[in-house]
């Protein structure tokens, strides 16, 4: 219990038009600085004057005029004018509890008041969670969307979770996909507005269940709340909420849920739920997943994949394929590149798909090794068949946002060229669209440093994402690489036909060329090739393939230019 110095610091709105009621309860939490109201409209205009310095309500449900419940859906609706103060109604009807619960309230003292102490302790217990001792200070709401910190979230949940262990609990993690670019593409303002939108759903959600909800950081959110086996309200609510905010038709949101245990910590649950959250990162399918055994098992494999990289590097599990690309302007196809593609053979697991592992080491941050024994092996190809062949075919790599930050980037792709006598053009880079908005103004600085050096660049994925005229028109870019969703439904959709002349035009007004990706068949290949798109890359003109099997398209190239 509170000591009685730390009550009278804190102030009490005792609501009740019984003034026998007002007296009692009044005599109960003495110790406390307390003021009366005798009806819902008195209380209302009490609370407005007051709720920065008001630590609780005591509320009667049944009143003449404006009742507590509408007292409640008041200050529910409009929570600037009210503020955040929690209430305890007090009733005789144990059916009026739920409702009052789901209105907002946070507790309930029921009449006749008897157990002065454990009403007293309740009290005391729900403003020591709210405002007192370690919990709560100022630094535990976020300023933008009003919700908690999230280290208060932690404390919190772990209270509750401790002090109930018969009810079950559910966590969740929410997180803004591309929240960044949105951020660097609409200013503070529109990406607090979208903050705000988010946490202004996740606030309903929470008191109509209820529960508590918090901001963790940039782009991510904190949810606890009782058990359930139906989320979608959850989501479709957050998504309904991220609709009406202006410019935000690309932004996904993803929720991973830990379904309620009591066997571990809140901390351990939130890294489970984050797991969950993580794993929809290149799913696009799905915007919501529940961590369980399928879960845990994904996992499991991730952490061992990551346990095998070294291994895998030191024994060449990884294999380089490549890809040609054609340039496809005149009366024949001619190869003109190739884009490395990398592979894992591993000996116990086989074969492992690269979008089940790059996404994986993109985001431990150990996505830099694999990048680099792709530039090596690229290099080292290019050499080998410059010297065999007599013929150089510049080989595209990835650039990761890892590497930007490089201040060694510049150096260790200069020492590959020069290791292997190849010029700097013969080694494309490759960097996403994303990147180039995420980190526009290091990238600027990388990309004009390389290019000076004589490497060409590649913007990748150019039409998934927030690229602008302007921004194009600053950014140093050798080519633009179209995305393959806009070749896939070419023939069916004439609006996403409509949408690769566009990009042929914005490449042509910033004077590159374009790489078109994902090309299948004749049809496509005819379509582009009218359109003005230089160059084609896809499975009409071959899968990637190990380099043995692609030194045989080189071959039938040169052999075709002979002709």
């Amino acid at each position: 219990m509170l000591k009685k110095e730390y009550r009278q610091h804190r102030n009490l709105l005792i609501v009740d038009d019984q003034e026998i009621n007002r007296e009692l309860l009044g005599t109960i939490v003495s110790d406390y600085n307390v003021a009366y109201a005798c009806d819902g409209e008195e209380a209302l205009s009490y609370i407005r004057e007051h709720k920065a310095t008001l630590s609780m309500i005591l509320l009667d449900l049944i009143m003449p005029n404006i009742d507590g419940f509408q007292v409640l859906e008041i200050m529910k609706d409009d929570p600037d004018t009210y503020g955040e103060i929690p209430v305890v109604v007090l009733t005789s009807e144990k059916d009026a509890e739920l409702r009052a619960l789901k209105l907002g309230a946070s507790d309930f003292i029921t009449k006749p008041f008897d157990l002065h102490e454990v009403i007293l302790t309740r009290i005391d217990r729900i403003i020591e969670l709210r405002e007192g001792k370690d919990l709560i200070n100022t630094a535990s709401i976020d300023s933008i969307t009003g919700l908690y910190s999230g280290q208060f979230f932690v404390k919190f949940s772990g209270n509750v979770q401790e002090d109930n262990p018969d009810t079950p609990m559910d966590i969740g993690v929410l997180n803004i996909s591309r929240f960044r670019s949105f951020n660097e593409l609409y200013g503070r303002v529109g990406g607090n507005t979208l903050l705000r939108a988010i946490g202004s759903a996740l606030r309903q959600y929470i008191q109509d269940v209820p529960g508590v909800a918090a901001r963790a950081e940039a782009d991510s959110f904190y949810l606890f709340f009782p058990h359930t086996d139906n989320y979608e309200p959850l989501l479709e609510m957050v998504q309904d909420a991220v609709r009406t905010v202006p410019n935000s038709a690309p932004i996904r949101v993803r929720i991973g849920i830990c379904p309620s245990t009591h066997d571990l910590s809140i901390a351990k649950r939130l890294d489970r739920a984050r797991t969950a959250c993580n794993m929809l990162r290149d799913n696009y399918n799905s915007s919501l997943m529940v961590y369980d055994d399928r879960v845990y098992a994904a996992e499991q494999q991730d952490e061992r994949l990551t346990n095998d990289l070294d291994r895998a590097i030191t024994e060449h599990q990884f294999l380089v394929y490549y890809q040609p690309k054609y340039r496809i302007q005149g009366d024949t196809p001619r190869l003109n590149s190739a884009e490395a593609l990398i592979r894992w053979k591993h000996p116990e697991l086989g074969m492992i798909s690269p979008g089940k592992f790059i996404p994986l080491f993109e985001r431990s941050g150990l996505i830099h090794i694999v990048d680099h024994y792709v530039w090596k092996e690229a290099a080292r190809q290019i050499a080998d068949w410059k010297q065999c062949l007599g013929v150089t075919v510049p080989i595209s790599v990835n650039l990761s946002r890892q590497e930007i930050y490089d201040a060694g980037l510049e150096q260790t792709l200069m020492d590959l060229v020069n290791t292997n006598h190849l010029s700097p053009e013969d080694l494309l880079l490759e960097v996403t669209e994303s990147a180039y908005v995420d980190n526009s103004d290091d990238l600027l600085q990388v990309v004009q440093r390389l290019r000076r050096k004589g490497f060409k660049i590649e913007m990748d994925d150019f039409g998934s994402g927030y690229s602008s005229l302007n921004m194009l028109s600053t950014l140093p870019v050798d080519a633009l690489k179209m995305d393959m969703k806009f070749i896939q439904n070419v023939r069916e959709n004439n609006r996403d036909f409509r949408m690769i002349e566009l990009i042929l035009d914005i490449a042509e007004y910033i004077g590159v060329p374009v790489i078109a990706e994902g090309v299948e068949d004749e049809e496509q290949l005819r379509l582009l090739k009218d359109a003005g798109c230089a160059f084609v890359q896809g499975y009409y003109f071959s899968k990637p393939v190990p380099a043995e099997e692609f030194e045989a398209l080189i071959r039938k190239d040169l052999e075709t230019r002979k002709e």
